[in-house]
């Protein structure tokens, strides 16, 4: 399935080019599925039709879905509470009735990972289009399966799991009973439902779509903002100018308004697959405005991100590893090597990847920012590199 993930600056018309590029697709065959993790209904103004906590038809062809956050924590807060019984009878801590729980700040995110992942394993859908937060936020979000995946393997160790039969014992001798096994269960389980969210933010079959009006402060969030998805590993497909004056006007205040986008739009269409959307003179309401916005079709699969290892041994004695980063700024990047693997830090992002197998037998040996890509040289460390007879 394919999955576009719109985002970009607050209050440059997400939602409504999420919206629009769903429509699109829909009245071309496409069997449309659109998400939004907004409280508010934004989703269902811009489309005229109210959308909720169930999937609704806003049109043939094209499903809006605004999922419950409220719902979804009060079910694994009871779920949590009745595994972790003989915890809280010891803690003596008295049970949280679901009427009484309201979610907690990033409960509409973890939702929308769900319902990502629910929509993802269906089979009902051929597009989902992600009207996801601002790009500040929503990176956050897709960092999130990846990282809290890492929190619980070192807090939660699967092999420590090998020490399951000597539970009982270590129960009597404490004197109270281990909730080491519904604990681990627990972990596990929510490995896999990181993994699955995690498989479909990875897929080559997903993909970034900037929204943005042209302008400093808009080029100024999209250079930010490709650049931390290209360290997530995440391709940026399009770039949508929305709200795009037009150039000839008699107004001299917004003849230079026009001018300044008109600037930024020419410096984004050397970088980027660019696409403008006009501003209509009002905020677009119902599927009779959507339609009347040039968005980007829904192209094919593109060709998946690579972070290549190409071998310089015979030449330089190193190997180099490729890391795209579009727009890195080489004072903002940083790195440092931990056992096997690497911290990344690119300008206010971070990302810890594991090393490649190879690379883990090797010392670094330098890096360098050229042409859009992080180059760093790794020399074969001699105490573990294989010896060649």
């Amino acid at each position: 399935m394919r999955t576009i993930l719109i985002t970009g600056p607050g209050g440059t018309g997400r939602t409504t080019v999420a919206a629009a590029t769903a429509l699109q697709a829909a009245r071309q065959g496409t069997r449309t599925l659109v998400l939004s993790a907004d409280r508010t209904d934004t989703l269902g103004a811009v489309l005229g039709v109210p959308t909720g906590t169930e999937p609704i038809e806003a049109e043939p062809n094209l499903t809006a879905w605004r999922p419950d956050a409220a719902e979804r924590f009060r079910e694994d807060l009871t779920a949590f509470q009745q595994r972790a019984t003989t915890a809280l009878d010891l803690l003596g801590a008295s049970r949280l009735d679901a009427e009484e729980v309201t979610p907690l700040p990033g409960a509409e995110e973890l939702a929308l990972l769900r319902a990502l992942r629910d929509a993802a394993t269906s089979e009902t859908y051929d597009l989902l289009v992600v009207d996801l937060p601002p790009a500040p936020q929503a990176l956050a979000l897709l960092a999130l399966p990846e990282e809290l995946r890492r929190y619980l393997r070192r807090l939660l160790p699967p092999e420590r799991q090998a020490a399951r039969a000597l539970r009982p014992v270590l129960g009597r001798l404490a004197g109270v009973p281990m909730p080491a096994e519904w604990l681990y269960e627990t972990a596990a389980r929510w490995d896999l439902e990181l993994a699955a969210v995690e498989a479909v933010v990875e897929d080559r079959a997903t993909t970034v779509r900037l929204v943005a009006e042209p302008g400093p402060a808009g080029s100024d969030a999209v250079r930010t903002a490709t650049t931390a998805f290209a360290l997530r590993g995440l391709s940026v497909d399009a770039l949508v100018a929305s709200r795009v004056l037009p150039g000839a006007t008699n107004d001299t205040w917004l003849a230079a308004l026009a001018a300044q986008q008109r600037k930024a739009l020419d410096e984004w269409r050397e970088t980027y697959d660019l696409h403008e959307v006009p501003h209509l003179g009002h905020d677009p309401r119902g599927t009779a405005d959507l339609a009347a916005l040039p968005v980007p079709g829904v192209n094919k699969t593109p060709p998946p991100v690579e972070w290549p290892v190409v071998d310089q041994l015979a030449d330089d004695g190193v190997l180099v590893w490729h890391i795209p980063l579009l727009g890195a700024i080489r004072e903002e990047l940083d790195l440092v090597r931990r056992g096997d693997e690497l911290v990344v830090t690119a300008g206010q992002f971070r990302r810890i990847v594991p090393l490649p197998s190879a690379l883990r037998r090797c010392t670094v040996a330098g890096a360098a920012l050229r042409e859009g890509e992080l180059r760093i040289r790794f020399a074969p460390d001699p105490g573990l590199w294989p010896r060649t007879t």
